[in-house]
């Protein structure tokens, strides 16, 4: 097995590809530009940081037809109005919504000061960290770089990105377009491979956004630590699907069918398995499969809308998965045969713990069925694995998705949906325990970027002399009457 063959799904920077020591010293120097250029302007002022998102956004609008065009060529095929959807108008939306909020963001919040401490006041300033380092994954290159990227900005940093060479031809263009439109000093992309993505992770920065898989995000912390740099971790799992028994069958499968089919699975919040009612698993199937060929009619080797697994590692990967499912019992469902890296969706059932695509995300167009006779079972079960990232929940009882949402943990739920927490703006997004740690999007994105400084603010008339030494005063003793009871 080739090192590209025996990595996890969504591993977004580490591969290998030639480097040289002076692409080393190069980001080193850029680093470095970027602190002085930071330490000569601390704190960029609120029309500064609105300017430098809209260039953002203008860039995004301007070039999205060559977006969409790299991004197909490195997949082999992706339909250009997913890019659009899922990438340009995100991306987009997120900006908007930062320079809708920023002047309020950037005030000061005041602060309760308690009968102690009068006369004073007091206030948090959120204040820009510095440079921040941002590691973007390859299924969604451009929303997963200008989300963190928007952000940093609005709270006032310095960002350098390090893009995934698993697609090299959407890194290089917006390697360019960045250098057209922001200095070095200010934002930089980096690209290369495993070398240099590791020597990326061993940079001072001052905050660290990792997007990609959990085996990658241990190395990732063990080096950040070295400098005690905070990492915002936005990583996967196997995010479940509970259809219950009072579910839309039909619906739930469209809306679950939907979730899978983007970018053919290759999404972090995908459904990543489904729990169905033992005696609802063969219908909704059958409505599953009704749904995939409603949005893909014609043979999926011959319709543009159809994504392609972006490389032959990732293919082979699921492919493995499938072979070992099957080698253990699995029964699999496919309602035509692939060719190349355009898959078909698969249904698995009779799956085993003991096989591979229950053991690691699948991030592809996999969908195992797990059947329950209880909800508790699915609680249960869902309980007995690492926490995900998402969790999506089919029915419209409201007391069992109270159950649900407080019987279990997930980075977020969406009930009768799925994928919305990663697009929402005004959320925050982020997992829990191996799916991740830290918050970004919108005002948490902001508050991730900045150290929020407290300031307290005494007048120069003070009563604190009355608590002065030496102790034991008349004054003191009344004090501790009134407050110490």
């Amino acid at each position: 097995m080739s090192v590209e063959q025996s990595l996890p799904p969504h591993v977004s920077a580490l591969h290998n590809t030639e480097y040289s020591a002076a692409d080393v010293l190069s980001m080193q120097q850029i680093f470095e530009l970027q602190k002085q250029s930071f330490a000569a302007q601390p704190y960029p002022s609120y029309e500064q940081r609105k300017a430098s998102l809209q260039k953002l956004s203008r860039m995004i609008l301007d070039h999205q037809d060559e977006i969409a065009a790299a991004i197909s060529q490195d997949f082999s095929n992706r339909s250009s109005d997913e890019t659009r959807l899922f990438e340009v108008m995100t991306s987009l939306n997120g900006i908007k919504h930062s320079l809708k909020h920023l002047k309020k963001w950037m005030k000061p919040s005041k602060r309760e000061v308690g009968i102690l401490f009068q006369p004073a006041s007091a206030y948090v300033m959120y204040q820009p960290v510095g440079v921040v380092g941002v590691i973007a994954p390859w299924n969604y290159p451009l929303f997963l770089a200008v989300g963190p990227l928007a952000q940093a900005l609005a709270a006032g940093n310095h960002v350098m990105l390090k893009m995934s060479e698993f697609t090299p031809v959407f890194s290089a263009l917006f390697q360019r377009l960045i250098a057209e439109n922001y200095a070095q000093s200010d934002v930089s992309v980096i690209t290369g491979g495993v070398q240099i993505a590791q020597e990326f992770t061993r940079l001072p920065f001052d905050h660290l956004l990792f997007t990609g898989a959990t085996s990658i995000a241990k190395h990732v912390l063990h080096a950040a630590a070295d400098h005690l740099t905070p990492v915002t971790l936005e990583l996967g799992g196997k995010s479940p699907s509970i259809v219950a028994v009072d579910a839309d069958l039909q619906e739930s499968a469209r809306r679950i069918a939907f979730g899978k089919t983007m970018n053919a699975g290759q999404t972090c919040v995908a459904p990543d398995y489904a729990l169905v009612h033992k005696s609802q698993q063969d219908a909704f199937i059958k409505a599953y499969f009704d749904v995939i060929q409603q949005f893909y009619p014609d043979s999926i080797q011959s319709n543009p809308d159809y994504t392609a697994i972006v490389n032959e590692a990732q293919f082979e990967r699921l492919q493995r998965y499938l072979i070992d499912a099957q080698q253990q019992g699995a029964a699999l469902i496919q309602i035509e045969e692939g060719d190349g890296r355009r898959m078909p969706h698969a249904v698995v059932t009779n799956v085993k713990d003991s096989m591979q695509l229950m053991q690691h995300e699948i991030f592809g167009p996999i969908l195992p069925i797990v059947t329950y006779e209880h909800i508790d079972e699915a609680i249960a079960y869902i309980n007995a694995r690492e926490r995900p990232l998402a969790l999506y929940y089919f029915g419209y009882n409201k007391d069992e998705q109270q159950k649900v949402l407080h019987a279990t943990h997930s980075g977020g739920v969406c009930l009768n949906e799925t994928l919305m927490t990663a697009g929402m703006e005004d959320m925050p997004f982020g997992g829990i325990g191996s799916s991740g740690m830290g918050h970004y999007h919108g005002h948490e994105g902001f508050k991730t970027f900045s150290h929020a400084k407290s300031v307290f603010v005494r007048p120069k008339f003070s009563l604190m002399k009355l608590i002065y030494p030496p102790y034991g005063t008349s004054i003191q003793q009344l004090l501790y009457r009134l407050f110490i009871r």
